[in-house]
C-alpha cells in the first residue's frame, strides 16, 4: 500500500509506509549520560475553549505520556517550552502540571525537573520579576522536583543591562534549597528573549551567563543551552566550573554534542526526545557501552526529522511534536492548547509523518497511516 502526500510545491508524491516499527530493546538505567525529554501536554479536545482562554488539559493522557518516557529510562523536563509555556499554557496550568507530574514521578520512581519562570506576570519591575520567580521556585521545590530556572520575558523587558541579570539570578541562587539547572533559551525559540543576559552580542551575553555560574557553582547543577549553535555550546561547556554539567538543548546538533570529544560532552534536555524517546534511550544505552559509532549510527539519522520539526519559525515545533504523538497512538486526537495544531502547514506535517515513519517511530505503523489518511482527507486530499 502507498499513500499520496502533499509537498510544498502543491503537488502530490507517493510514499510507501514502513511495515514494522523500530525494534526497542528494554535496558538498564543510563550510566554515561543524564537524559531528559522535555514533554508536551495533551489538550482536552472536548473543552469549549478559545486560543486565548486558559488551557484545558487532558490530565490522564498527559500523565500517561510521562509514564511512557519514564518506562524507557528518560527523565522528564516538565512545564518547559515543549509544554507550551507562554504559548497556550499559563502559570495556573503549569503549576497544576508540576504538582501532578511530580506526584506521578514519586509514584513510579521517575526523574523529574520542572521549569521555573515568571509567566504569572507579563511585565514588571525587577522586584516583581524576582517575586514571580520566587513563587514558582517555591512551588517546584515543595513538589520535590529539581528546579530549572527558565529565561524570563519579563526580566528581558525590565533589565537595563548585565548587572540586573547578575542581581536577579544571584538572589535566586542564594535562596535555592538545592542546585538548579540554568536555562538559556535563544530568541529563535522565543523572540521576546532577544538580548538575554544583557546584550545582543552573544560573546558578551555568554560572559555574563558564565559569571552568574562562577559566582554560585555550588547552586548550579547544570546548564541547558538552547541556541542551535554547536560551537558556542562546546565553548561554554569547556568554560564551566568543575562539576557543573552542560545539558544540550540543541535540537539541530544533539548527536555530536552528546557523543562529545576528548575534552568533554553534553548531557541532554531536549524537546526532540519527546517523539524520539524509545530510540534515543536505546542509542544512549549503546553509548553507555563505549560504542560511540553505534550511538551515532542510531541517532544521526534522526537529525533530519528534528531539523524539520524545528525549522523556522522554531517556536512552532510543538505542533509537529504533538502531531507525531497522535500518529504514534499516545493520544486520541490532534488538538493542542491554544489551537496550535494549526501552526504548521499540511505539507510540513506530511513530511514529518514520512520522516518519522522512515525511522520506525510509530509502534503501530498501520494506525499512523490510517490517521495520516484521515487528516489528508479532512484537507481534501484524495487517495
Amino acid at each position: 500500500m502507498t499513500i499520496r502526500l502533499p509537498d510544498p510545491t502543491g503537488g502530490l508524491r507517493t510514499y510507501e509506509p514502513r511495515p514494522e516499527p523500530f525494534a526497542v530493546t528494554p535496558g538498564a538505567p543510563f550510566t554515561s549520560r543524564t537524559v531528559f525529554s522535555a514533554a508536551h501536554v495533551v489538550a482536552d479536545p472536548f473543552a469549549d475553549t478559545t486560543p486565548d482562554s486558559p488551557a484545558a488539559v487532558d490530565w490522564d493522557a498527559t500523565l500517561a505520556f510521562r509514564r511512557h518516557l519514564w518506562s524507557h529510562g528518560l527523565g522528564v523536563a516538565e512545564a518547559m517550552d515543549t509544554a507550551q509555556r507562554g504559548m497556550g499554557l499559563d502559570w495556573a496550568g503549569a503549576a497544576e502540571l508540576i504538582r501532578r507530574s511530580a506526584a506521578e514521578a514519586r509514584a513510579v520512581g521517575g526523574r523529574i525537573a520542572c521549569g521555573v519562570g515568571t509567566d504569572q506576570i507579563t511585565a514588571g519591575t525587577l522586584a516583581e520579576v524576582r517575586a514571580a520567580y520566587e513563587e514558582q521556585l517555591a512551588l517546584v521545590e515543595s513538589s520535590g522536583a529539581q528546579a530549572i530556572l527558565m529565561a524570563s520575558r519579563a526580566l528581558a523587558a525590565a533589565a537595563s543591562g548585565p548587572e540586573d541579570y547578575l542581581e536577579v539570578y544571584g538572589h535566586l541562587l542564594r535562596q535555592a534549597a538545592e542546585p538548579v539547572v540554568l536555562h538559556w533559551l535563544g530568541p529563535m525559540f522565543d523572540p521576546a528573549l532577544e538580548g538575554y543576559w544583557g546584550s545582543a552580542d552573544l560573546d558578551a551575553a555568554t560572559d555574563t551567563f558564565l559569571e552568574v555560574i562562577a559566582a554560585h557553582p555550588d547552586k548550579v547543577e547544570g546548564i541547558k543551552v538552547s541556541l542551535l549553535d554547536a560551537r558556542r555550546e562546546i565553548d561554554i561547556r569547556r568554560r564551566l566550573p568543575q562539576g557543573v554539567r552542560c545539558y544540550t538543548g540543541d535540537d539541530f546538533n544533539y548527536p555530536e554534542l552528546i557523543a562529545g570529544d576528548d575534552k568533554g560532552f553534553s548531557h541532554a534536555l531536549l524537546g526532540i526526545f519527546d517523539p524520539l524517546g524509545p530510540l534515543a534511550a536505546q542509542a544512549v544505552r549503546v553509548l553507555d557501552t563505549g560504542d560511540v559509532q553505534g550511538f551515532r549510527e542510531l541517532l544521526d539519522p534522526t537529525v533530519e526529522l528534528s531539523r524539520h520539526l524545528f525549522q523556522a519559525p522554531t517556536r512552532f515545533y510543538k505542533t509537529g511534536v504533538v502531531f507525531l504523538a497522535w500518529l504514534a497512538g499516545h493520544q486520541a486526537h490532534f488538538t493542542m492548547v491554544g489551537g496550535l495544531q494549526s501552526a504548521r502547514s499540511l505539507p510540513h506535517l506530511a513530511r514529518a509523518y514520512e520522516l518519522a515513519d522512515g525511522l520506525g517511530l510509530f509502534p503501530d505503523p498501520k494506525l499512523a497511516e490510517e490517521r495520516m489518511r484521515n487528516l489528508l482527507a479532512l484537507y481534501g486530499v484524495t487517495q
